[in-house]
């Protein structure tokens, strides 16, 4: 691989699409990466770079050991296991929220002290959000469909990522508060940005045109005579 070729790390799923596309508007050249029929995930790409699709939650972790260079990941899985790593750009794209949710027909009805179970997949995240209302909440790691969690009663309330809400909606749960915003963000390796410089800097400085243009773009019309 050239010396200041770049490695990326890309979170498989939902994400790709959109961040393979902003990369694209950037002038990454990913060659074969996001087709749906390609299921490789080690690609190499035709800069010399290379491309890794790996587990979203597991982006930062190749990114701080240095398998890659730069990554795409979720402010929640972020902010969930707190790596060292810079994150020069918002990229807008994977928007959601965390929130917290409970059975519509059994509110928990918070209080300072109180015995609460609360499952999801973000055991930190959840645990400093109920602590700073006074609540050491029994965390119940839940790595699948969270909202069976609530359902059978094996929880009380569960904090997990929600988008639309019509998978709580059609489940009998409601949201009741949201822990934080989530978007997917551009991560770099901080050696990265010593070793390879200049290929580092004019990618975020490509990708951050690149969100302007997009969400320029999304915004509508405004209609005529409007000011």
């Amino acid at each position: 691989m050239p010396p200041e070729a770049l490695t990326f790390a890309l979170p498989k799923g939902r994400i790709l699409g959109p961040a393979v596309e902003l990369l694209r508007r950037a002038g990454v050249d990913l060659g074969a990466v996001g087709r749906a029929q390609d299921r490789r995930l080690m690609l190499d790409l035709p800069d010399g770079g290379r491309a890794l699709l790996v587990k979203p939650s597991d982006v930062p972790t190749y990114v701080e050991h240095g398998v890659a260079d730069l990554g795409v990941a979720g402010s929640d899985t972020l902010r969930e296991q707190a790596h060292d790593l810079y994150e020069p750009v918002d990229l807008g794209v994977g928007a959601c929220r965390l929130a917290v949710a409970e059975p519509l027909d059994r509110p928990a009805r918070l209080r300072r002290g109180m015995d609460l179970r609360v499952a999801t997949k973000y055991p930190n995240l959840a645990r400093r959000h109920y602590r700073s209302k006074g609540i050491s909440p029994e965390i119940i790691p839940l790595y699948g469909s969270v909202e069976l969690g609530a359902i059978t009663g094996l929880a009380d309330q569960i904090v997990d990522l929600v988008e639309s809400g019509e998978t709580l909606r059609q489940n009998r749960l409601v949201e009741v508060e949201t822990v934080m915003h989530v978007t997917s963000r551009l991560i770099v390796h901080p050696a990265s940005l010593k070793l390879k410089p200049g290929p580092v800097a004019r990618l975020i400085d490509a990708l951050r045109t690149a969100v302007l243009l997009a969400g320029s773009a999304n915004e509508p019309r405004k209609a005529a005579g409007d000011r």
